[in-house]
């Protein structure tokens, strides 16, 4: 039971990593952005490419440096016009731009599946009780961790952060107290476009590498926001962390019918709780 609690733990936490990115976007362009796990997608293949010159500790902030950069181009060229679209248009080009970037990958990367190799520091198992457990899986727990606690020491400590919160809560008074909430957003996309390929370099060694790789996580990343609350930081954290549980718990002991138990919560928590497990993260 303690290695499937810990498995959910770590597949929870690359969710997580994943769905933040798409809470921080929505929050500030109120864009449902569903070329994210294309975004998570490249973000492997270039942390693979890096991995490959440069060695795993480099691929990391690769992938998130050049994910972020995307994110900007996206931003400026995309997603600023989406906030004023139909919401019907906005799914349309989103799932257009990630059907691009699976062509682009395709043609760079080939279609065959790639191995990502596992860095030899955190390579091997590590006795915990009275069993032994990878120590990269738990890297993986630590780093959404990482993740969560820097997430909100910026958002709450910095006026950066403090900025970030109220503009998602009243993006027009914001703007009228003088913060620049274009440029602002902007920030908030390169950040959740660098996390989504940051959380694909952490997931890269764990399975293999194909461009169609981001659209079983894409979806699960969906849920993950509605269950915790369109917007919600703290909800995406423990929505996460529950579906995480759910889906290994289900694969272990229910597998015929695992894919459909987050859904069903997801479907439940809309029914009996529309604004999510918690409203607001701010």
């Amino acid at each position: 039971m303690l290695v499937h609690v810990l498995n959910g733990l770590v597949h929870g936490g690359m969710l997580y990593i994943m769905s933040v990115g798409l809470v921080m976007i929505f929050g500030l362009r109120r864009v449902v952005n569903f070329a994210h796990g294309a975004l998570y997608m490249l973000g492997a293949y270039v942390g693979y490419t890096a991995a490959m010159a440069f060695g795993f500790w480099v691929a990391l902030p690769a992938a998130a440096l050049v994910l972020a950069a995307l994110g900007v181009i996206l931003d400026r060229t995309v997603f600023r016009t989406l906030q004023k679209e139909d919401p019907i248009v906005t799914v349309l080009v989103t799932f257009g731009i990630l059907l691009v970037l699976e062509d682009v990958v395709r043609t760079i990367w080939g279609k065959d599946l790639i191995s990502f190799p596992m860095p030899d520091l955190l390579s091997g198992s590590i006795a915990i009780g009275e069993i032994t457990f990878p120590v990269y899986r738990l890297a993986v727990i630590g780093a959404a961790i990482l993740v969560a606690g820097g997430l909100s020491a910026w958002l709450r400590l910095t006026r950066a952060g403090l900025y970030v919160r109220a503009s998602s809560v009243d993006p027009v008074t914001t703007a009228m107290q003088g913060v620049d909430t274009e440029r602002l957003s902007m920030l908030v996309v390169a950040v959740g476009t660098g996390l989504a390929g940051l959380s694909g370099v952490i997931a890269a060694p764990l399975i293999a590498l194909s461009p169609s790789m981001g659209a079983s996580i894409l979806i699960e990343s969906f849920i993950v926001v509605v269950t915790g609350g369109l917007g919600s930081f703290a909800g995406a954290f423990v929505a996460a962390l529950v579906i995480g549980q759910l889906h290994n718990l289900g694969v272990v002991y229910t597998p015929n019918v695992a894919s459909m138990i987050p859904l069903v919560l997801m479907v439940a928590v809309l029914i009996w709780r529309p604004n999510g497990i918690v409203r607001s993260a701010h």
